[in-house]
């Protein structure tokens, strides 16, 4: 069975258990996307969340759930001001609420479940896709834990505090501080304006149940070895004492099974990490012109039976900086010199904020990228839901992946400012969730600590950190302004107009940011007037010719002036930054679209 097919099956199978009411309606936003209208309380994000990850049964918890907004300090609400539509964020119009969170307040989530019956037996897991920021997560009355992080997925054992049957709730209680604190928050400011957003607190991706087994694989890292022709899987895995485990590995060419071995666990008590590597017969690259994609199956065996199967997929590709003929450093993928060129994506929806209304919408943004004629999205301090690095992967898109800002260091001194010690533990915290938590996508070909100097600190030993932590990509030290020498690339910003960086021995150099090239698109922005871009025009005639004239300045710069990649700012208008190659609401691509989709493929081939 095909990827898509088995995913579409688990989704079949889930248990949807969100209360429906045709009271519900969104808030009238400023704007929102043609995919609004498919948002319901019975179809919010239904799709499975964890793509690499899958097994048959789970249940989704998106869906209406109580809320309420009160004091920081108060205790559990008595009384519930309404219902939210979770996974939307409550600033947002499609959460039906679209107020603001205060620094000194809480927001309080409440709902019932059913659990089957046939889950009797099973462990049962709750996840949360992201909350931001702090989340204190209690079933039935029984607190179970707090989670600080706005990007990164967790999840908590559940089964202990379940009643023995009827109705369980479950309680959410969220404090985000956004820019008045000084954690990770990307472009969330409670007082938008310019090149800052609306924030996000709360839930803001899926909730959802899955039942395990006592014994089962608790975690899967899958690394390509392109060299070698081979995938080294690291799994962790839970096993009760006395039992003799074992794990059955496959690897699936479509339907066809290439590879087939069975390992013994490292150890047959409690958690164990194990170490699987598989040799891949004539392996299939994974490029943006031949996204192809293996699919994975592990068997957790015991006593001769199944305990657990979890399916997962991966992609033979290799990302590396290497010399071209002429000495110049070069970004390489699969070992040849590529040139990768795409947009700056913020990830922002006028009608979700930090949630795609669908994940037809999710998937549009990649498709589009890749129709006008890119290969590259730098993800813009921002981390996304699983689903979207499914979709690049899937489609082939290559990624930069940047690290969420915050104000935590001081670029001018490379230091942590003063009494944010605390502050830069849980920054690197996250960091390494957001590497641990996303590094199985082979889209994935940088890792980006800091962008423009926001919150930068201790720059090298940062870099070297999270090439310790995956030194299988490559890893920008700071996308512009303020770089020290340390990661595979030195990255420059230059608006609007291309521009390259003197040419180093070991690091390739990259354009990190340029363009943000303006057009506001009547019956399309955020608001009527006063929308701004880096360099403004009028109409689409004259955006798209001074988009080919920056283009034309950047192709011979791929050649002996030595660039390897540039950054165009961006995907989309944002709030009331118009510089998108489409408008906020992804109704119009505002240039000729076949133009610039030949003129950026002819970029992308401009490399040696």
């Amino acid at each position: 069975m095909k990827r898509l097919n088995w995913r579409i099956l688990m989704t079949g199978l889930a248990l949807f258990t969100a209360t429906t009411t045709t009271a519900w309606q969104p808030a009238q936003g400023p704007l929102m996307t043609r995919w609004a209208k498919d948002v319901k309380p019975d179809k919010a994000l239904p799709e499975y969340p964890r793509p690499q990850m899958v097994r048959a049964e789970w249940q989704n918890l998106n869906g209406l759930w109580d809320y309420a907004i009160v004091a920081k300090d108060s205790a559990r609400p008595a009384q519930w001001a309404g219902q939210i539509l979770v996974p939307f964020p409550v600033e947002s119009a499609l959460s039906g609420v679209m107020k603001p969170l205060g620094l000194d307040q809480r927001l309080w989530y409440r709902r019932a479940f059913d659990v089957p019956k046939k889950w009797k037996g099973k462990r049962i897991l709750l996840h949360f896709g992201a909350v931001d920021w702090e989340t204190t997560v209690s079933i039935n009355g029984r607190e179970l834990g707090t989670h600080r992080g706005g990007y990164d997925g967790f999840s908590f054992d559940i089964t202990d505090a379940l009643k023995p049957s009827g109705k369980q709730e479950i309680d959410v209680a969220v404090w985000d501080p956004t820019d008045d604190g000084p954690q990770a928050h990307g472009k969330q400011v409670r007082h938008p304006n310019g090149i800052w957003y609306t924030s996000t607190s709360g839930i803001w991706q899926t909730v959802w149940l899955e039942p395990v087994a006592p014994d089962r694989i608790e975690s899967l890292k899958v690394t390509p070895d392109f060299d070698q022709s081979a995938v080294n899987i690291d799994i962790t895995t839970f096993a009760s004492p006395g039992g003799e485990f074992t794990i059955k590995a496959q690897v699936f060419d479509g339907k066809k099974v290439v590879v087939s071995d069975q390992f013994p666990l490292a150890s047959a008590k409690g958690r164990a990490h194990s170490r699987l590597t598989l040799k891949i017969p004539k392996p299939k690259p994974w490029s943006p012109d031949d996204p192809f994609l293996y699919d994975l199956k592990f068997t957790l065996q015991g006593d001769g039976k199944t305990i657990d199967d979890v399916k997962s997929y991966f992609g033979m590709r290799k990302i590396s900086v290497g010399p071209d003929a002429d000495g110049t450093p070069r970004l390489c993928l699969n070992n040849q010199p590529l040139f990768q060129f795409g947009p700056l994506d913020q990830g922002f929806w006028p009608d979700g904020i930090y949630t795609a209304p669908t994940d037809a919408a999710l998937r549009n943004d990649i498709v589009m990228i890749k129709q006008l004629g890119f290969n590259l999205a730098r993800k813009h301090v921002k981390v996304e839901p699983d689903r979207w690095y499914y979709w690049a992967d899937k489609l082939g898109l290559l990624v930069w992946q940047d690290m969420p800002s915050s104000s935590v260091g001081d670029n001018r001194t490379d230091r942590i400012r003063a009494g944010n010690e605390e502050a830069a533990t849980q920054f690197e915290t996250e960091l390494r969730a957001l590497i641990e938590g996303r590094g199985n996508h082979p889209c994935i070909v940088m890792w980006v600590p800091f962008n423009e100097g926001w919150g930068q600190y201790d720059t090298a030993r940062i870099a070297e950190t999270v090439k310790q932590l995956d030194p299988t990509r490559l890893v920008d030290n700071a996308s512009g302004w303020t770089d020290h020498g340390a990661g595979d690339v030195q990255d420059m910003h230059h608006y609007p107009a291309p521009a390259v960086l003197k040419l180093e021995t070991n690091r390739a150099a990259v354009l990190g940011e340029f363009g943000g090239l303006g057009l506001p698109v009547r019956g399309h922005t955020w608001q009527a007037e006063k929308n701004w871009g880096y360099q403004s025009f009028t109409n689409s005639a004259a955006l798209t010719a001074a988009y080919l004239k920056l283009v034309d300045a950047l192709r011979p710069l791929a050649g002996k002036p030595g660039l390897a990649a540039a950054v165009y700012t961006q995907t989309t208008d944002c709030e009331v930054e118009v510089n998108g190659l489409m408008t906020y609401d992804r109704a119009l691509v505002k240039m000729d679209a076949a133009k610039i989709a030949d003129a950026n493929r002819g970029v992308c081939l401009s490399a040696p």
